[in-house]
């Protein structure tokens, strides 16, 4: 059933414009005409109905004191529970106390303007792009939290469409694709005979998560109870894995031997017994593996890199079809119907490629060393 009411309709710099004095079931006549008459005075005066409305609005809003970075600790407490790991936690907040919350946290949330979100998407807009972009729609999220608690009006100063997009360049041209420095497949066997000379936990790691073309952190959030050394199988858990969907890991040889070894490494009283590779905590930390590079003097490459590596080495030098591949790089497929299809894993062919790329990994450097045909379709 429609519900009715009051509407005070006039016209302000040539605009028609009508303001809802209330619904007829809870103002009456006499109300209506008292408030329609407030209105008419406010016109004589010069002041918008409307506009005095709103502003009166923002004042109440104003005066309950609701900071910008009160509302983010709200938000984050609301939403968290939905966010599949704690990295995705942590850069949540960092990235809203790094750059919005030192330039308007402590002001009320309904005075944050186009100027307070501009201040801080500026600096980094043309810097970094991601972020900048994230961080935008980050404040959007927390001014419409907001504004559905009743705790700010009017529209979103942080919205990209017909708002920002007439203020700062489109965030995805100005983003440059960065692909991460990569070691050529045909010196992954220097590479690797190099880095097994290195000792430590970290080496071990980084040795690992070349083996199995993962992710760095899955390696280092690995757990034991995720690994069956008798199946030689490692299965991440969908919420540690980027698609969020549980991701089984065939082991070669080399990658158990690993295994073994880390077994008889003993974490320290003060840490879970849990993490295949512990630190001196917890498990290793997002740069454990990178400071390995560092030490070998190969800051030219990455570790996520390595990813490339064993993805160019898997198109150029073997005929394992394409899917088997981004099967073992956990990608998800972007064909929505072949994925509907798509039921198993194709764990046994993996299983298979994953052995051929230890065992290229184990042998110097070479060109033209590809995986006969028959061997590869297996």
């Amino acid at each position: 059933m429609e519900r009715r009411a009051w509407l005070f309709r006039y016209r302000r710099l040539g605009r028609a414009r009508a303001m809802g004095l209330g619904p007829l079931t809870e103002v009456s006549l006499a109300e209506a005409r008292d408030a329609a008459s407030e209105c008419r005075r406010l016109l004589r005066q010069g002041i918008d109905p409307i506009e005095q409305r709103r502003n009166q609005k923002v004042a109440q809003q104003l005066a309950s004191g609701r900071r910008f970075r009160d509302v983010v600790d709200l938000y984050i407490a609301a939403h968290e529970s939905s966010w599949r790991n704690e990295k995705h936690r942590a850069q949540w907040r960092s990235t809203l106390e790094t750059y919005a919350i030192p330039k308007f946290g402590n002001r009320a949330v309904a005075s944050i303007d186009t100027g307070d979100v501009t201040s801080a998407l500026e600096p980094i807009w043309t810097k970094l792009p991601e972020t900048a972009g994230r961080l935008r729609g980050r404040i959007e999220a927390v001014l419409d939290f907001a504004k559905a608690r009743g705790w700010r009006d009017g529209e979103n100063p942080a919205r990209w469409r017909g708002h920002l997009s007439n203020l700062l360049a489109n965030v995805s041209r100005v983003a440059r694709i960065k692909h991460h420095p990569a070691l050529p497949y045909v010196d992954v066997g220097s590479f690797m005979s190099a880095l097994r000379k290195q000792s430590g936990v970290s080496a071990k790691a980084l040795d690992f998560a070349i083996l199995t073309a993962a992710r760095t952190g899955e390696v280092i959030g690995a757990r034991w109870s995720e690994v069956d050394l008798k199946q030689k199988l490692w299965t991440v858990p969908a919420d540690r894995m980027k698609s969020g969907k549980e991701h089984r890991v065939p082991l070669s040889g080399a990658a158990l031997e690993i295994l073994r070894e880390m077994s008889g490494v003993r974490p320290g009283s003060r840490q879970p017994a849990d993490f295949v590779f512990p630190g001196r905590k917890n498990g290793l930390s997002n740069m454990s593996l990178t400071a390995v590079l560092k030490r070998m003097k190969r800051d030219e490459i990455t570790v996520h890199g390595f990813r490339s590596t064993f993805r160019d080495w898997a198109a150029e030098q073997t005929a394992y079809p394409r899917e088997v591949a981004e099967a073992a790089l956990a990608h998800t497929l972007s064909d929505r119907v072949e994925a509907a299809y798509r039921r198993g894993d194709l764990l046994a062919k993996r299983a298979q490629l994953m052995s051929d790329w230890a065992r290229y990994c184990a042998q110097p450097r070479q060109r033209g060393n590809v995986v006969p045909i028959r061997q590869g379709r297996r």
